[in-house]
């Protein structure tokens, strides 16, 4: 099953089905065996990473997944931790599911072992909240360092900033953190906001370091704020991170609303695709020298479908380096052995399908949001909003989007994306790259010397000319092809 597994991930649930089909024929059990469904829940990443070295002996374990899950079906038997350098020795511990951040936690009864090999597996007893189980059991392995951690994790930025102004009604507060943190100790108790001497009512919830927006905690009013009126955010010492560190002091900052609430329609979630500044189902080819910082990978296909990257691969197979890719990011292919990067690979191709489908699905905000331009944006600044064009779209002009930190656009382009040389997608206001998407059903092409900005959901392929850069991400259901690009994560 691992090895039907390991291709039917990112191809069509039908095409999982041939290939079972296929390997039953060639001296695969007599009784069949039953094709991989895509209701079938996945553990999305986990942490720690698999092959990740000097972990911290007093580290918790964790499993995001890819849907809720029943957290009857996990348990100390379904979560399992091993000493692999000492036989397999079990390690003993509790687990919980917390059940707002989808995460299987791994809580050792002492130390891990130091500079020991560690595997723990989730198996095939845990299913979602359906009643769905996982079609093969995650197992991924990690070395401990000599040492626990005790340095105390820090709110490394937040939004809004402090001392903000005019922010918008409908905003949710977010606190960025230093590392991984402990998701059951973010909640209302520990992260709140104060209009005045009152708390304001509202949800907590958790994004950890493998989703779109990073580390943080977000705290998302029950209602619209009051206008014009200053309000206190303070997140406790009761937040620690995976090895038990609470903040070493409370951080507390401030801002003041405007009056008008943020436009434009709900994000994109992109899923764990959000852990690749490229990704690509046919290739991603490069002359260099570009510059990405992020992640690059590739899937269904092979390593020899990353061209120009002058690769060095890490001992266990599991990823590439490149002087192009700015540390710590790293190359994946469909095909290193390493870990789970074939599955993990997978899952993320059919994330970037979901943010494709769904970014297709919205609806145009209005009439004047529809075919702007009869699709020539010419000297343009467009708000936020829902735009939609019924064939291709060119940019032969500077396009100003103009908007709020929190302000989101979708742009739905029917045909081909094209933009002039030399010319860059500006953001104003306090725009961000992260809330803006790019559906496009053609292929993308930026000229030379441009630079764009945004997150490009590509159906084809996606072609940054000589000297272009973009501030965003690329996810092509085809190829990415760069020239000296620079490719910049938010």
């Amino acid at each position: 099953m691992n090895e039907i597994e390991k291709v039917a991930k990112p191809v069509t649930w039908f095409m999982a089905f041939l290939l079972t089909v296929f390997a039953a024929g060639c001296g695969g059990s007599s009784s069949g065996t039953v094709a991989v469904s895509p209701a079938a829940p996945k553990v999305s990443y986990t942490i720690p990473a698999a092959n990740a070295t000097g972990v911290a002996t007093n580290s918790k374990v964790t499993a995001t997944f890819s849907k809720d899950m029943a957290p009857a079906t996990i348990t100390t038997s379904s979560f399992t931790l091993v000493n692999t350098t000492l036989g397999g020795m079990a390690v003993t511990g509790a687990v919980v599911y917390d059940i707002a951040t989808k995460t299987a936690i791994f809580t050792p009864t002492s130390t891990l072992p130091a500079s020991s090999l560690l595997t723990a597996k989730i198996s095939t007893a845990v299913t979602d909240a359906a009643g769905d189980a996982m079609a093969v059991a995650k197992t991924w392995s990690f070395t401990t360092g000599a040492t626990a951690d005790t340095t105390p994790p820090t709110v490394s930025s937040t939004v809004p900033a402090d001392l903000a102004t005019g922010v918008a009604l409908n905003a949710t507060v977010s606190a960025f953190f230093s590392e991984a943190m402990d998701p059951l100790t973010i909640n209302a108790t520990t992260i709140t906001l104060m209009q005045g001497a009152t708390p304001v009512a509202g949800t907590v919830s958790y994004v950890s370091a493998n989703a779109s927006f990073g580390t943080s905690a977000v705290f998302k009013p029950a209602s619209n704020l009051a206008a014009s009126t200053a309000y206190t955010v303070t997140v406790t010492t009761g937040v620690k991170d995976l090895a038990g560190n609470a903040l070493a002091v409370a951080k507390t900052w401030g801002f003041t609303t405007g009056t008008t609430v943020a436009a434009g329609p709900a994000l994109v979630l992109l899923g764990t695709a959000a852990n690749y500044a490229i990704l690509a189902k046919t290739g991603v080819s490069t002359v260099p020298t570009s510059v990405v910082t992020g992640n690059v990978g590739v899937s269904p296909v092979a390593r020899t479908y990353l061209t120009g990257w002058s690769e060095t691969y890490d001992v266990t197979d599991t990823y590439a380096t490149s002087p192009q890719v700015v540390s710590p990011g790293k190359l994946y292919a469909a095909d290193l052995v390493g870990g789970t990067t074939s599955a993990d690979l997978g899952t993320a191709v059919l994330d970037m399908g979901t943010a494709y489908t769904d970014a297709a699905g919205r609806t145009a905000t209005s009439a004047a949001t529809t075919n702007v331009g009869a699709g020539t944006l010419t000297s343009l600044t467009l708000t936020p909003g829902v735009y939609e064009w019924g064939s291709a779209v060119s940019i032969p002009t500077d396009l100003t989007l103009n908007g709020s930190s929190t302000d989101v656009w979708i742009f739905k382009v029917a045909g081909t994306l094209d933009m002039a040389a030399a010319k860059n997608v500006i953001l104003s206001g306090g725009a961000l790259p992260q809330n803006i998407f790019w559906q496009v059903s053609g292929a993308v092409t930026i000229g030379a010397g441009s630079h764009f900005a945004g997150i490009i959901l590509g159906q084809t392929s996606i072609t940054f000319n000589n000297l272009s850069s973009i501030n965003g991400r690329l996810l092509a259901q085809t190829a990415v092809v760069l020239d000296a690009t620079t490719v910049t994560q938010p």
